[in-house]
């Protein structure tokens, strides 16, 4: 995830912490490259799709359980490879047919392509919905909720305190190549704060994976 400078984060940090406590996590990713359209091969996804196996990859750590999917998750997928941005929105409390397979994921990410373009949610299989549309659009919708950014500089996540006990949260990641300038500045617009989980660039799956463990624990306050 590429670097940048974030200014006066401070007040927005000490507001958040609660939010893991209760609430939906929202878990959004950039695909840089990804593709909109459904004409990928399943045999080769990271070659042809503009590295849709990483967003599958993502869907896997946000949701899946042993023996189970996580209900109070939501993942948006931005999708920046095509002519137009679409955005994939897969829920917790009605996606059906998940695996933990990276194939099978991507199998239902192409089925949502091939759903006629709208700029409204159109629904493609159970919890599986996409519409036209980028980051701006998705930000928008989860205007209310904090926003946390990853970013190795960022403010150290264990050092949020805790306060205000309603609400929800969402982290925005980007993916092999980081987060743009472009989808920089509307983050930032957006009033996300900076995060780190540790001074290392992980990958993002990685990332979903720790913090999904970060909640589960309630390790901000050990």
């Amino acid at each position: 995830m590429a670097a940048c400078d974030w200014h006066a984060f401070g007040t927005k940090v000490a507001c958040i912490s609660s939010l893991f406590l209760s609430g939906m996590r929202n878990f959004v990713i950039i695909g840089n490259k990804a593709i909109t359209t459904p004409t990928f091969s399943l045999e080769d996804i990271p070659g042809t799709s503009g590295r849709l196996d990483i967003l599958c990859r993502c869907v896997t750590a946000a949701f899946v359980l042993s023996h189970g999917i996580r209900k109070d998750v939501c993942v948006y997928l931005v999708l920046l490879g095509g002519e137009i941005p679409k955005t994939i929105q897969l829920r917790g409390e009605t996606l059906r047919h998940l695996n933990p397979d990276e194939r099978t994921t991507a199998a239902l990410l192409k089925k949502a392509l091939a759903v006629s373009d709208t700029p409204d949610w159109a629904l493609s299989t159970s919890g599986i919905f996409v519409r036209t549309g980028g980051l701006a659009n998705v930000l928008a919708d989860l205007k209310g909720t904090s926003m946390l950014c990853l970013r190795e500089e960022g403010a150290d996540i264990r050092s949020i305190t805790k306060s205000d006990p309603s609400g929800n949260v969402a982290f925005i990641l980007g993916d092999h190549m980081g987060i743009a300038p472009e989808e920089e500045a509307v983050i930032e617009q957006a009033g996300a704060v900076a995060v780190s989980i540790g001074p290392v660039s992980l990958h993002a799956d990685h990332c979903i994976a720790l913090l999904n463990w970060m909640m589960d624990t309630n390790f901000f306050w050990k």
